[in-house]
């Protein structure tokens, strides 16, 4: 997926309902220069991305789907990527050891292409991940995408635990998994306790 291509998904989407980008996002309830040409480009040349809050708006705004979007950005071409509830992720066998979905006969949900990169989708249920994720949302996870601290990850445990978190601290000693929901507590295991680690690239809300 390219810079160009999810502005120029954006613009489709206002053409659609004979907006223009200015408009949507005033309807979308975002300050109505949030898609203007000049707020594409940061200031030191760097391309800015949409956030996903912003698409999310956006898309609600006019009663669309992310598979909406999908469409536009891939033309009708789209990408797929298996869909997996996180009740069914956490049983032993789902996955492989670099942390993909193994076996047939999951649902399929599309989203903005990213290239050749192998990814699948995990459905949220429950409240632990809130208020960044909530039950229903879809995130797009890359098993092979480089992770830092920093980054909203997906974790398989050795007990067979499969969680959302955000990665602290990772060393030859310890990984730290915080939880988005202050209810919950950082979660701290030994790096032999973890079966694998995966960056969450997308979330569709």
């Amino acid at each position: 997926m390219k810079h160009k291509d999810i502005w120029q998904a954006i613009d489709a989407l206002a053409r659609q309902h004979n907006l223009s980008p200015s408009g949507l996002a005033r309807l979308a309830g975002l300050d109505p220069t949030a898609f203007n040409p000049s707020k594409r480009i940061a200031r030191d040349g760097r391309p800015r991305w949409p956030s996903t809050q912003s698409l999310a708006q956006v898309l609600s705004a006019v009663g669309a789907g992310f598979d909406d979007l999908a469409t536009l950005i891939e033309g009708h071409r789209g990408t797929s990527a298996p869909l997996i509830g996180f009740a069914q992720a956490g049983n032993d066998g789902f996955f492989d050891d670099a942390g993909f979905p193994v076996g047939s006969g999951w649902d399929e949900v599309r989203f903005p292409g990213l290239g050749h990169e192998a990814v699948y989708a995990l459905e949220i249920t429950g409240d632990s991940m809130e208020p960044v994720y909530r039950a229903g949302d879809r995130i797009i996870v890359a098993p092979n995408a480089p992770i830092r601290r920093g980054d909203r990850v997906v974790a398989k445990t050795l007990e067979g635990e499969v969680m959302a978190k955000l990665l602290g601290q990772r060393s030859e000693r310890r990984i730290e998994l915080i939880s988005f929901n202050p209810d919950y507590a950082m979660r701290i295991f030994k790096p032999e306790e973890i079966v694998w680690i995966a960056r969450i690239l997308w979330a569709s809300q």
